[in-house]
């Protein structure tokens, strides 16, 4: 392997930063175009002594690694005459401040080409009033600060400024240090008036904000709120802290209540260390500068000395108050200019001898590594390390700060990042558990919970336990609270006298997280079919990660297709489906195209080539034929056949065979069907590629916002059938046609009125918006279509002549606020969508003058004021697998679209490449089905023994009534399981034959500390002697300790429940570090067995030196009995922890300290019969047939041999660099073996053995491959064999595929998997080329380079640079979003065809569909 791919599968849910502000919308917009205005006037006052309004609800800024999004609250108030839409996803928990529910719904996301290292919100303050919006402020690794702001005419994110202090010009900046403890950290004002970004530890960037009115970009732009404009910056300058005397920077924040900016920064005069705290304690210092931009002046207005060396946070305490917070570990500060108060929250706390004695908490609490937010303005709430959530009270006298009084609230997620959202939320995200929205309400009288139901909600964010709690009723939720830990309970009574304030919480939504992914194994699904192959057969796979931490610990099984449950028996009952086939009038001599519902489900319509049957039940109430006008004139073989059918209730839309149009209108009243083709269509001689219904449903159907008629828009529309009634609230309906010239045109029915057009759709445009709108005068959106429109005309000689729309469909799904979606598929099987959203632009009067359009004179009179002037659509990037394969079969519809399976809503996608998209938060999820192959056709089906399921038919003929898994979550890139544990998960491995996964889980316990001490103690020495300064008050305090245990679990048969076997447990202060089950060679009985491997290390203290277990386990015959599952068969103590452990040839290898020594097992005794000396500590071995490759703790890796004559292990080649590994493995790509490690900067390595070259020092030194950033810790690779893309192909190249060819899946630490994969040289070179246009050719979020982004990190180490034989699909992905003409252009460019780049990405995309 000399080349290979880099591709991501599954992208980070750690959410590593959160925040919050008014992105979208503007403060003063009460109903902005998307929030609701929440008044709770409906509340019973007696419950409530204050009405407490919801206020204007800002947006929900995450980000994870790379990945930023960007979301709305939504609302849903208390209101009993709405009736909820089935698989609605509120969260649970009852009403509180008149809202039954509230969810997070995404308004963008972006896979950036970089890490977020911090982030901020620009903004004006907090001012209902305020017709500015905010800015988000990003901070990218060394010193890359970008802010963004919302652009409504486009719907996304746009740059409003770029900063980089990088460089040779920056250089100084640096004062000659390579490598920095940390990344850019940027804090705001909070009045918006500048923001300051601490860079490279002491140099200070002060960003200043434009005044209104100026700026980088011009403020007359049109946007939908009246010309609302987010803050922006417009310059910037550098303060150097070290001339200001400062060594040691902490932290920095802006503070309240003052006329200029005052940033209050944390920094440590001289440092100290653990062996001289008990002297050397009081170190750290706050000063006060206040910020003059406008004469780069900073003079120091106050500051404060002797804060303890373990302070790290600063936290601005908003108006009135004023003033900051420091935090530390052990106790909290206030400071303001003129007052100090502090507050001592454990017995660690230690304080000045001079000052007077501190008050304590009520309880003790150690708040290193907490994250706090502002519940009120003199309530803080605090996260601490174990999850528990804290509130501070500030007891205040004007602005005089009297004393600091702290009280515990509820457990919760551990979290990474917490913010208030508006004056009713507070969202926690989470590195290492689901991230929670939780709506909290402030009472001043007692407790609500008045009518005995106390509302429990799920706070540890445990999958399925949120799903059982979103169905049960609160007051059966008490089973599931097991005490403290996993209920929030409504109220916290505070118990001092002078603020009585009481506060309630509800969960109410949540966004899972698989990560940190610290170890995974590859096993077989429960319902796997054992007769699959090829592609089928990767479906019977599951990954079972380990992932999360302490009580947040779980293992996460990751499936990446969907594979439905089949429902073997349907009982004999009237719900069974029997073959009816004689007894009804259903015409079933011929094809049928398509059947659907009429007149409200009172009759079924059925289509097919040359007809139509209108049926009641069985019987048939009328036929029609069509296609033949005159049949003496055309030979019956010739006339026109139906080819596609829409159906829209009481519509249907036929297309012919010859590109025309015929539309069957159904009269209710009757229930007949007449034969109507809109005039429109029966003059034009355009054909018609294809078209579609669109029924825009619900009391306020949303296309009739988008129109500029202010009769349409009020929502006093006309009744679609005026005669009986019954349609009066049925919406509007409008007809899709996309015309053989790529032209999307949308009309109204039916009337047939054209409200909507667009040239050129075929082309995949970003941006859609009706060619008669007139565009804002300057959107750089609408610039840059032109452009590509242009270009579109340039090439457009080159398009390929059958590139067309083969079919459409737009949908509009159930959900107060959904927005239709509109999908196109093209006929060579790219899916287009897009997803519509509502623009109002200032000057969106029609162009009357020039819409003249050549090829339809009649269209002059109809641009009138009715068109939908305001809709827009935005291309949605899918991620998808793969691509239907373009083959000259009969092409049928592909598209069905479901209301509810298993309480899902979305479409499924029928074909060779079955796909399921699910709308999930107004996002959609893409999930593969690769387990029947092709499938052919696909419909819902409710009744008693298949609760919303489905229906589909193989390409092989074959029928499966089948429902989705329950217990997966399909809101997430995969479908994913969650497996509460409880403890932290660290290392799992997997026993085939009996289906198990043993895996080692530790779980914190506290005890008291004499006995900590006790067991830390060798058992040789003396105990604890007399002179020990331990005095007998410190011996009565707690500790926590982590016990471990290796769990031994089975996955679920009966509905997904993962069920413990066994457990071993391990001695006190005695960790296992890995598990392993290897298949030893037995000496003695001449055969080979499978025994489960555990290595343990004694953590007991640096003066005790250090041991390790080496333990055998085998597994019983008899699994049903749990007691003897498994059995000690071998232990013994070996010097040095026992870190890594393979089977090499049915011997033992095991890596104990710095020493690997192999061992032969007799049945009874393990013999050493060869080691090798490893420098310092080995953190990974990997074997493949006789060698080992061998990764140690800061030395790289090594490459050993095992020679069976002499017995002995020797060292072929090293990596003479120094390398902190985290995980290594193997590469083979036919018969080439690649070495492959990551480390904790982040990269990926690969390397070759190749003696004979002169570089390689006779063979001594391992010569890189390849090397690559990956952006994340990789933590472990899995080698999986490569698919041949050959059972796709009808006739392959003799030869050219190699079957011996390998990939590599790994997890990463911020929840995302991915894989390296080998690709041979001339796909490379293709690929590489492509990589370098992409780089200036697409226009990267944020300005982000990706090149640089990859290049490899070595935080100032040398480092010699190695080949670029990588290339990262990341960016590659990006060339299908790409305009068709821009496709075009890039691929000629570069000597090749769009057809063969979509062909080496669809080939990866097969050969790695592991799952």
């Amino acid at each position: 392997m000399s080349y290979a791919a880099f591709k991501m599968m599954h992208w980070p849910t750690g959410i590593e930063h959160c925040a919050s502000g008014f992105i979208t919308h503007s403060p003063s917009d009460s109903s902005p175009p998307q929030i609701p205005p929440a008044q709770a006037e409906d509340l019973d006052s007696s419950e409530w002594p204050t009405q407490r309004r919801v206020g204007p609800v800002p947006n929900l800024v995450v980000t994870a690694a790379n990945v930023l999004e960007v979301y709305l609250v939504r609302i849903q108030e208390d209101d009993d005459r709405i009736p909820r839409p089935t698989g609605d996803q509120h969260g649970g928990g009852g009403t509180m401040d008149g809202l039954a529910g509230a969810r997070l719904e995404l308004v963008c996301h972006y896979r950036l080409h970089g890490n977020v290292e911090s982030m901020a919100i620009l903004s004006l303050g907090v001012d209902d009033h305020n017709k500015r919006r905010d800015s988000i402020m990003l901070a990218y690794q060394d010193a890359k600060i970008t802010v963004l702001e919302y652009d409504d005419s486009s719907h996304e994110l746009r740059t409003s400024s770029m900063h980089c202090f990088e460089g040779p010009d920056w250089l100084y900046l640096k004062r000659g240090r390579e490598s920095f403890a940390r990344g850019p950290v940027v804090k705001a004002d909070p009045l918006g008036r500048c923001s300051g970004a601490l860079i490279y530890g002491l140099q200070m960037i002060v960003l200043k904000a434009a005044q209104v009115g100026q700026g980088l970009v011009g403020d007359d732009e049109p946007t939908s709120s009246g010309g609302a404009v987010s803050v922006r910056i417009e310059s910037s300058y550098v303060i150097n802290l070290r001339d200001l005397d400062m060594k040691h920077v902490k932290d920095f924040t802006f503070v309240h209540g003052y006329i200029e900016p005052v940033m209050v920064i944390l920094h440590e005069k001289e440092p100290t260390w653990a062996g001289r705290i008990s002297w050397k304690h009081h170190t750290c210092m706050i000063s006060a500068l206040s910020i003059s931009t406008t004469l780069k002046q900073h003079p120091m207005i106050w500051s404060a000395s002797n804060i303890p060396h373990d302070a790290y946070k600063l936290l601005a305490v908003p108006s009135p108050i004023g003033g900051v917070l420091v935090i530390c570990a052990n106790t909290i500060h206030y400071h303001s200019q003129s007052v100090i108060c502090s507050l001592a929250l454990n017995s660690f706390a230690t304080q000045l001898e001079s000052s007077s004695e501190m008050p304590k908490a009520k309880f003790t609490v150690e708040l290193d590594a907490a994250n706090v937010t502002w519940l009120s303005p003199d309530v803080a709430m605090f996260s601490s390390k174990t999850g528990d959530l804290l509130l501070l009270t500030l007891i205040y006298d004007g602005r005089v700060v009297q004393r600091l009084e702290f009280m515990r609230s509820k457990a919760s997620v551990l979290t990474s990042g917490i913010t208030t959202i508006g004056s009713s939320f507070f969202f926690l995200g989470s590195c290492l558990g689901d991230s929670l929205l939780v709506q909290y309400s402030t009472g001043t009288s007692g407790p609500t919970s008045a009518n005995g139901k106390d509302e429990v909600a799920d706070t540890e964010g445990d999958l399925h336990l949120a799903k059982r709690l979103r169905r049960t009723p609160s007051d059966a939720l008490q089973e599931f609270a097991s005490g403290e830990e996993l209920s929030l309970y409504t109220t916290t009574p505070d118990s001092s006298e002078t603020a009585q304030k009481f506060f309630s919480f509800i969960v109410r939504d949540s966004l899972i997280n698989v990560g940190p992914l610290k170890d995974f194994s590859y096993g077989l699904r429960i319902n796997a079919d054992p007769n699959a192959t090829g592609i089928a057969k990767q479906s019977n796979y599951e990954l079972v990660c380990c992932s999360g931490h302490g009580k947040n610990g779980a293992l996460c099984v990751l499936q990446q297709s969907i594979r439905p449950e089949l429902i073997t028996e349907v009982l004999e009952t009237a719900d069974d489906l029997g073959e009816v086939t004689e007894t009804v009038d259903y015409y079933v001599q011929g094809n049928t195209i398509a059947a659907g519902n009429l007149f409200g489900r009172r009759r079924v319509v059925q289509i097919f080539a040359r007809g139509a049957r209108i049926l009641d039940g069985s019987y048939m109430t009328q036929e029609l034929t069509f296609g033949v006008h005159n049949s003496e004139l055309i030979s019956n073989s010739e006339a026109p056949v139906v080819a596609s059918v829409s159906i829209a209730d009481p519509y249907v839309l036929l297309k012919m065979t010859d590109g025309s149009i015929q539309l069957l209108v159904g009269d209710p009243s009757t229930c007949t069907v007449s034969v109507n083709v809109p005039a429109i269509f029966a003059s034009s001689t355009e054909l018609i590629s294809a078209c579609a219904l669109y029924h825009d449903k619900g009391p306020e159907p949303w296309l009739r916002k988008t129109s500029t008629d202010a009769w349409l828009s009020t929502g006093i529309a006309e009744a679609v059938d005026g005669q009986d009634g019954l349609y009066n609230d049925q919406g509007d309906i409008y007809c899709l046609v996309c015309y053989e010239s790529g032209t999307l045109e949308i009309f109204d029915v039916p009337n047939f009125k054209c409200v909507f057009s667009v040239d050129n759709f075929v082309s995949g445009k970003t941006h859609l918006f009706d060619k008669y709108a007139r565009e804002p005068s300057r959107s750089s959106q609408d610039i840059k279509s032109k452009v590509t429109e242009e270009a579109n005309g340039s090439v457009k000689k080159e398009l390929p002549q059958d590139m067309k729309i083969v079919e459409l469909a737009m949908q509009r799904w159930s959900g107060q606020y959904s927005r239709p979606f509109l999908f196109g598929i093209l006929s060579d099987g790219t899916m287009l969508c897009y997803h519509a959203y509502l623009y109002e632009g200032l000057e969106n009067t029609p162009k009357i003058e020039d819409a003249v359009s050549p090829h339809r004179s009649a269209e002059m009179g109809n641009v009138s004021a009715s068109r939908l002037h305001n809709l827009r659509f935005i291309r949605v990037s899918l991620d998808m697998a793969t691509r239907e394969e373009a083959s000259n079969v009969v092409s049928r519809p592909r598209i069905t679209v479901f209301k509810n399976v298993g309480g899902y809503q979305g479409l499924f996608l029928s074909g060779s490449r079955p796909t399921w998209f699910m709308v999930c938060r107004e996002r959609l999820r893409v999930h593969p089905q690769l387990c029947d192959g092709s499938i052919v056709a696909f419909t819902v089906l409710h009744n008693v023994n298949c609760n919303h399921g489905l229906i589909y038919v193989t390409s092989q003929g074959y029928l499966k009534i089948c429902q989705l898994p329950a217990v997966c979550n399909y809101d997430n890139y995969w479908p994913v399981q969650k497996v509460p544990l409880r403890g932290t998960p660290h290392q799992v491995t997997y026993y085939s034959e009996k289906n198990l996964y043993p895996l080692i889980v530790s779980v914190p316990v506290v005890k008291p500390l004499s006995q900590v001490l006790s067991s830390l103690v060798d058992q040789d020495t003396v105990h604890l002697s007399d002179n020990d300064s331990v005095n007998l008050d410190d011996l009565q305090k707690i500790y926590t300790v982590d016990e471990f245990e290796i769990r031994i679990l089975e996955s679920g048969k009966s509905g997904g429940h993962w069920e413990t076997r066994a457990t071993i447990p391990m001695q006190t202060s005695e960790n296992a570090l890995t598990v392993r089950v290897v298949t030893l060679f037995n000496t003695t009985t001449r055969e080979n067995e499978s025994l489960l491997s555990v290595g343990t290390a004694y953590v007991q203290g640096e003066d005790v030196a250090a041991r390790g277990r080496m333990l055998l386990y085998s597994f019983g015959k008899n699994t049903e009995n749990s007691q003897n599952l498994v059995s000690e068969v071998y232990s013994k103590e070996l010097k040095g922890a026992v870190s890594a452990l393979a089977s090499l040839q049915g011997h033992l290898l095991v890596a104990s300290g710095p020493k690997i020594t192999l061992h032969k097992w007799t049945g009874t005794e393990l013999n050493g019969i060869a080691f090798y000396d490893a420098p310092l500590h080995v953190v990974s071995l990997n074997i493949v047939k006789n060698f080992v490759l061998l990764g140690d703790i800061h030395k790289s890796i090594y490459f050993l041999n095992w020679k069976e004559q002499g017995a002995q292990l020797s060292l072929l080649a090293k990596d003479f660099g120094s390398l902190d590994c985290y995980a290594t493995e193997f590469l083979i790509d036919g018969s080439t073996l690649s070495l492959v490690v990551s480390d904790d900067d982040k990269n990926i390595q690969i390397f070759y053995y190749a003696p004979k070259t002169l570089e390689s020092w006779k063979g001594q030194k391992l010569l890189p491959r390849a090397e690559f950033h990956a952006g994340t810790h990789v933590t472990k690779f899995l080698r999986l064999q490569m698919l041949s893309t050959s059972f796709d192909r009808t006739n392959p190249a003799p030869g050219s595929d190699k079957t011996n060819r390998f990939a590599l899946l790994f997890s990463t630490l911020d929840g995302s998997i991915g894989c390296i994969a080998p690709l041979d040289e001339l796909t490379f070179r293709r690929l590489q080329t492509l990589q370098r246009k992409l780089v200036d050719a697409v226009p990267h979020t944020c300005g982000l380079n990706p090149r640089s982004f990859r290049q490899f990190r070595s935080n100032g180490k040398a480092h010699r640079p190695g080949p670029d034989n990588m290339v990262d699909c990341e960016l590659l992905s990006q060339y299908e979003m790409l305009p068709l003409g821009k496709q075009l252009e890039i691929a000629f460019q570069i000597g090749t065809t769009r057809s063969q780049i979509l062909s080496n990405l669809n080939d990866l995309s097969l050969g790695t569909s592991f799952l």
